[in-house]
């Protein structure tokens, strides 16, 4: 599983995360620092991404256009790049078996 992290999240977490989520990567990374989150939402169907974000609006285009991509929609106030990363390693087993899950598109991880 592969996880595409969205603008709203520090870029430093797709390295942090490589051990467990090889081939992660971020909006910035990819050059969608400046797309909007439908255009963002395309690239991670095309490429085999999941979403990773705090912002609402992903599950708003999953409702109307499905999935995949699918969607961890981080439902955290701001903290630390640490604290995020922390929470994402504690959910493993969780986001992977969400990942294998083919009724589910979106998970939120609090």
């Amino acid at each position: 599983m592969k996880l595409l992290f969205d603008n709203n999240l520090s870029h430093k977490l797709a390295q942090k995360l490589e051990d467990i989520f090889p081939g992660s990567s971020h909006a910035m990374i990819e050059h969608l620092d400046e797309s909007n989150d439908q255009e963002i939402w395309l690239f991670a169907r095309d490429n085999d991404f999941t979403i990773v974000t705090k912002d609402s609006d992903f599950n708003e285009i999953r409702l109307l256009k499905g999935f995949p991509p699918k969607v961890i929609w981080l439902r955290i106030g701001n903290c630390r790049v640490s604290d995020i990363e922390r929470i994402i390693r504690d959910k493993y087993i969780i986001l992977i078996e969400f990942h294998k899950n083919i009724i589910s598109g979106i998970i939120e991880v609090d």
